[in-house]
């Protein structure tokens, strides 16, 4: 494996820890915020900002983006999302030994879950770790792209009905999951576009990598709202995780192992995960609790 290679996924360790200290900084900081508000998206996203908590978060998360970036740079998407997934079996630890924050069995296994499913995802990447993989098709990718981008919004329909209330929270980390897996994507490709020195094809990149981020981050940040911190942000980061790695597949042409035996694998992988997220418990409304201080 190449020193680039492995500097990448160094780097994707580092980025799961800091990703992780981040999203529980800005669930603080979103439940003593306002409850968001759709129709004003701006005057939100300024009342979020006026809490210390979500500032603290959203600064630590600028550290997760620039390692991430670094990571995707010099490293396959796949491999770099299957470690940084790997690191999600430290978000209940975290949670509860750092935060404070009640964690159940429940949500202790369904984490666990998800984790061994990805960790399994990269147990089937082959030759994946031979070269970085940022060569693509620009009709694939932005296909893949915009899918993403319209599979959040059902998502976000169903958390507004008053019958999806209980777990308008999960509905919202998913769409997040899937605004940022595909911003990750994006970065992904525009990382070679920057060797390559195309910098417009860069700008234009850029400003697809900034709406989706931007979109994302108020929906996450309802999500923590409503939901309880540990299933909303496994959920989110499960969503992000899985859209980027098979983005390795479908959009990065990165090659699959050979072997029944690996097809297995993944199947089980993605089982794994779809079983967790059916554990997640559906979330209430998180402005109605105190959270324990640190």
């Amino acid at each position: 494996m190449p020193l680039g290679v492995q500097v990448g996924l160094v780097l994707s360790v580092g980025t799961a820890f800091v990703s992780i200290l981040g999203f529980l900084f800005k669930h603080r900081g979103a439940v003593g915020a306002p409850p968001i508000d759709a129709r004003h998206p701006v005057r939100s996203t300024i009342a979020l900002f006026s809490n210390k908590w979500w500032t603290l978060g959203i600064v630590v998360a600028m550290g997760s983006w620039v390692l991430h970036t670094s990571a995707l740079a010099l490293a396959p998407i796949t491999l770099v999302q299957a470690t940084i997934a790997g690191g999600l079996v430290l978000l209940t630890v975290v949670a509860e030994k750092l935060f404070h924050l009640p964690v159940s069995r429940r949500e202790w296994i369904g984490v666990g879950l998800t984790a061994v499913g990805l960790a399994f995802l990269a147990a089937t990447l082959g030759e994946t770790g031979s070269e970085k993989h940022s060569d693509y098709a620009g009709g694939t990718l932005g296909l893949y792209v915009g899918g993403l981008a319209l599979a959040s919004v059902p998502l976000m329909l169903l958390a507004g009905r008053p019958q999806h209330r209980r777990r308008a929270g999960t509905f919202l980390a998913a769409a997040a999951g899937l605004q940022w897996g595909a911003s990750d994507v994006t970065i992904k490709a525009a990382t070679g576009e920057l060797a390559d020195g195309a910098l417009g094809l860069v700008g234009a990149l850029a400003g697809v990598i900034l709406v989706l981020s931007l979109v994302g981050l108020v929906v996450s940040a309802r999500s923590l709202q409503l939901g309880e911190a540990v299933p909303v942000i496994a959920v989110t980061s499960a969503a992000a995780n899985l859209s980027t790695i098979m983005s390795g597949l479908v959009v990065f042409g990165e090659p699959l192992p050979e072997g029944d035996a690996a097809i297995a694998l993944r199947l089980l992988a993605l089982t794994l995960v779809v079983v967790a997220a059916a554990l997640t418990p559906g979330p209430v409304e998180a402005a109605r609790r105190e959270p324990r201080p640190a």
